[in-house]
């Protein structure tokens, strides 16, 4: 059955295993629906929302099911878990792999080779080195600046009024090999979806003033806000790409 999986679920009732099967077709029509509502509320077009489906632990044969069902974007968080499965992957067409986990710069060549977009630069260093890997192999790497918008010590990030982030904007120019498109975020985590809704506003002002400045070799048309449990927030605060993983693949595989 293509578009479906067979996964293992515990029944809260009952101490043993038991399987049922998760259709990705399914899941994904139904999560594009709630971006088309969400859209709609904030009198957007939902056709400017991008659905990345975050692959992160998920085998080649569940992506590929995520493939067939029409997703052509996907994010991973592991440089080398994607290094592992991307030989499986290297048939599909037409898909954008996206980089989005927090990256050290000594992965930064591999990194370059393997993704067509780092969406989590969160250092001048990062860009440099990412910019610096891209030109060895003449290509050229679209990225993101991840925000850190509520300051959390855990999180990789540039902060909101971080005096790097203006030094970033400035070094863009130079850095001919990277392609900035926008900004990423990932809120304070909260079982109510209405608690990320002030940081992804403050996300999305910082990008209307860093656009508005018109600075040379930056872009500012991405804003990837929200993930399973707050996208569609985070869609009505200007998102124009939402990471979804668990409302598309169901519960994560041990990859």
């Amino acid at each position: 059955m293509s578009g479906v999986s067979k996964v293992f679920l515990r029944d809260p009732s009952c101490p043993s295993w038991f399987t049922v099967f998760v259709s990705i077709t399914q899941n994904v029509a139904e999560v594009q629906e709630r971006i088309a509502t969400a859209a709609r509320r904030a009198r957007r077009d939902p056709k400017e929302i991008t659905l990345m489906a975050v692959s992160k632990t998920f085998g080649p044969e569940r992506i590929r099911e995520a493939h067939q069902a029409g997703l052509r974007v996907f994010g991973e968080n592991r440089l080398q878990e994607f290094a592992g499965k991307a030989g499986a992957l290297a048939d599909l067409k037409d898909v954008e792999w996206h980089m989005i986990g927090h990256l050290q710069t000594n992965k930064a060549s591999k990194t370059a080779g393997l993704f067509d977009a780092v969406d989590s630069v969160d250092s001048l260093r990062l860009a440099e080195k990412l910019n610096s890997s891209a030109a060895q192999i003449q290509k050229k790497l679209a990225v993101l600046i991840e925000i850190n918008a509520g300051g959390e010590a855990a999180k990789s990030g540039m902060s909101l009024e971080s005096p790097e982030l203006e030094e970033l904007l400035r070094a863009a120019a130079r850095l001919e090999n990277l392609e900035f498109r926008g900004l990423m975020t990932i809120p304070p985590f909260s079982d109510d979806p209405q608690q990320a809704r002030p940081y992804f506003r403050k996300v999305r002002e910082l990008r209307d003033q860093i656009s508005a400045r018109r600075l040379q070799s930056i872009g500012m048309d991405v804003l990837s806000m929200g993930m399973s449990h707050d996208f569609e927030v985070a869609i009505e605060e200007g998102s124009t790409c939402v990471r979804v993983g668990t409302a598309i693949f169901g519960e994560r595989d041990k990859f």
